[in-house]
C-alpha cells in the first residue's frame, strides 16, 4: 500500500515572501534567483511524503510538533504540517531577527 504525501500549500505571506528572494536575488543575476527559488521550492516538497523530515521550529511559542523549519541558501522557511497538508507560512533571510510566533 502506498501512502499519499501531504499537499504542500503556500500561504499568501509566503509567496509574497518568495517573490521579494527572487527580486533581491535577480539583482544581481537572474539566473542565481531562478535556482534559490527553485532549490527552496523542492526542498519544501522534500517534507511531503513525511513532514517529519525537519526540524522543530524554535521560535514557534508552545510548538506542539506540528511546526517545523529548515535552512536552505541561508533562507529560513517555517512550515506547519496538519491533517494532509503542509502550509508553508514564511521565508525568511537568516541574517534577519528571528520573529518569535
Amino acid at each position: 500500500m502506498v501512502e499519499k504525501g501531504y499537499e504542500v500549500v503556500w500561504t499568501k505571506r509566503s509567496q509574497k515572501q518568495m517573490r521579494q528572494v527572487f527580486k533581491h536575488i535577480s539583482k544581481d543575476s537572474p539566473k542565481n534567483a531562478s535556482k534559490v527559488v527553485l532549490e527552496i521550492a523542492e526542498t519544501v516538497l522534500k517534507a511531503s511524503p513525511n513532514p517529519e523530515i525537519y526540524g522543530p521550529d524554535k521560535y514557534k511559542t508552545d510548538n506542539d510538533g506540528s511546526y517545523r523549519d529548515f535552512e536552505k541558501h541561508r533562507y529560513r522557511v517555517a512550515y506547519r504540517f496538519s491533517k494532509n497538508i503542509i502550509r508553508v507560512l514564511r521565508v525568511r533571510h537568516t541574517s534577519m531577527e528571528p520573529l518569535e510566533y
